[in-house]
């Protein structure tokens, strides 16, 4: 079906309805569908005001999310400083659902209604649904579900056991957010007794003695040899626990002595809540570059077509600017590299490198360079890389003149600093795979791991912690977090530091009270 050139503008005012923004959504649906080809959820878009949108900002984007003290904390720092003008607000907010989610702010003007429609309920909505670390990874069916479920989980449990008891279980969760994700491989599927275990905690039956509890105990004993067979009975005790293990709050929530059902359980939605939302830490410059190229594209071809006028169209393009900017080093605004201002870039540059090749790009990119169908390479990139892995395969040495990029190398030995590499012909592989690094999260987040835990003898649970290029743990943070892991755990924790090349052991720390001899 084709489409009719429309005479006159979709609008020509600031105010917004909902009946006009309907219309709107369906002029940038026939665009966003028929002319680039994306593929997303259905569409739901809420109207929120700005307190709202302030309280979504404190419960990690999540307006369903369970209640916690430091979302408050997180409420008051942010409306204290938007009242004072210190910070903006988000013009709009999406959710990783099916139906996809996006509300939009009451305080919008229509131009910024169409942009952001475009941007969120297009643009993120198609990365959310076609990604593969959102496809393998989150369950857009049925987040919302758990989202109610988990709320009024722990607003019952609050009412049962106790306000203080429940928020130092998840200050203690939180704690541990980061090492609550399953990175790499997947957890192990639950057997039939879990899931009833599973099934009557959650509906409140298990009072005393976890199932899980039981079921594990008796699968510990099974295979084992005789005491004297050291070796072997370790050997089975890892196996049966899955250990070693990265994901500490799944460990805790399986096999701690001490825990009850109702903990186990806010443990199980804490580590959800951190891997649902752990693929937007991979993908924060994929993810933000595809939505601002999308809804740049659909305005312009809503300004082409005559469906916005020159003033809306300049309203949206002031916001777009003001989006990607990239401050420069010595500008007091610069906090790094802003990942609209490089996600999009990339996008427009691969888009460039498809219609308008250099010998330079043939070089670099002979797969893509000249490709004349430059929306099936982009989204094939939206589909299969995350940050580290884009950054790596598709930066370009016009991009990395152009944001004139270059290498410190920071030796902790030397007392200089040293320019390393340049965006010259020896310096772009290295630039690219160093900037790549830094958006690497198994880089970037500390390797620990739990790698014992005797659960038939002194019960100690043994952390270990595995270093690259020396970068340790700050101390106190590792003091709070070991004391958290103790009580969710019951007794002693021990965690022992060591180099990932030698293996030369850096330091121990451990909860056990040193013993005190009276002579």
């Amino acid at each position: 079906m084709t489409a009719k050139i429309a005479t006159q503008p979709l609008f020509d005012t600031s105010d917004w309805t909902f009946e006009l923004m309907n219309t709107v959504h369906d002029a940038i649906e026939e665009i966003a569908l028929g002319d680039l080809g994306l593929d997303v959820y259905p569409n739901q878009i809420e109207i929120i005001s700005a307190e709202q949108m302030l309280d979504a900002y404190s419960c990690a984007g999540l307006p369903l999310m369970y209640q916690h003290w430091s979302f408050g904390k997180h409420f008051v720092r942010d409306e204290t400083h938007y009242r004072k003008g210190h910070m903006g607000l988000a013009y709009e907010i999406v959710i990783n659902s099916n139906p996809c989610i996006s509300y939009n702010m009451e305080e919008n003007t229509m131009a910024m209604q169409t942009l952001v429609m475009a941007h969120a309920a297009f643009g993120h909505n198609h990365f959310f649904k076609n990604n593969y670390l959102f496809r393998d990874w989150t369950d857009a069916d049925g987040v919302q579900d758990y989202l109610s479920f988990a709320k009024n989980f722990i607003s019952d449990c609050e009412e049962r056991y106790g306000v203080d008891e429940v928020e130092q279980v998840i200050d203690a969760a939180h704690a541990l957010r980061d090492q609550g994700v399953f990175r790499y491989g997947r957890p192990p599927k639950p057997t039939r007794q879990e899931i009833e275990a599973i099934r009557l905690q959650r509906e409140g039956y298990v009072r005393e003695r976890k199932l899980l509890d039981i079921w594990t105990d008796a699968r510990l004993g099974e295979g084992k040899e005789p005491a004297t067979a050291e070796d072997l009975a370790l050997n089975n005790r890892l196996a049966a626990m899955n250990l070693p293990q990265e994901n500490i709050l799944y460990f805790l929530e399986k096999h701690s002595p001490v825990l009850a059902p109702w903990q186990s359980e806010i443990l199980r939605i804490v580590r959800y809540m951190a891997q649902y939302l752990y693929p937007q830490k991979q993908t924060k410059v994929m993810n933000e570059g595809c939505a601002t190229f999308t809804h740049y594209y659909i305005i312009n071809q809503l300004y082409e077509k005559g469906l916005i006028t020159q003033g809306a169209y300049m309203e949206m393009f002031h916001s777009h600017t003001n989006v990607i900017l990239q401050p420069e080093f010595d500008d007091p605004r610069f906090s790094g590299l802003n990942p609209y201002a490089l996600g999009f870039a990339m996008m427009m540059d691969i888009k460039r490198i498809c219609e308008h090749p250099t010998d330079e790009d043939r070089e670099w990119f002979p797969n893509f360079a000249g490709d004349p169908d430059w929306r099936s390479v982009l989204k094939d990139a939206w589909a299969n890389y995350r940050d580290e892995s884009f950054i790596l395969q598709f930066l370009s040495p016009h991009l990395i003149r152009q944001f004139k990029l270059f290498v410190i190398a920071d030796d902790a030995k030397q007392p200089n600093l040293e320019v390393s590499h340049i965006h010259n012909r020896r310096g772009y592989r290295e630039i690219r795979r160093v900037l790549a690094r830094s958006y690497d999260l198994a880089y970037l987040e500390p390797d620990i791991q739990v790698r014992d835990a005797d659960l038939k003898g002194d019960r100690e649970l043994q952390l270990l912690h595995t270093i690259s290029n020396g970068i340790d743990l700050v101390d106190d943070s590792r003091t709070e977090v070991l004391k958290h892991v103790r009580k969710l755990w019951g007794y002693d924790v021990s965690l022992k530091g060591v180099d990932r090349v030698s293996g030369a052991e850096l330091y121990a720390r451990t909860t056990k009270k040193p013993k005190v001899f009276e002579g």
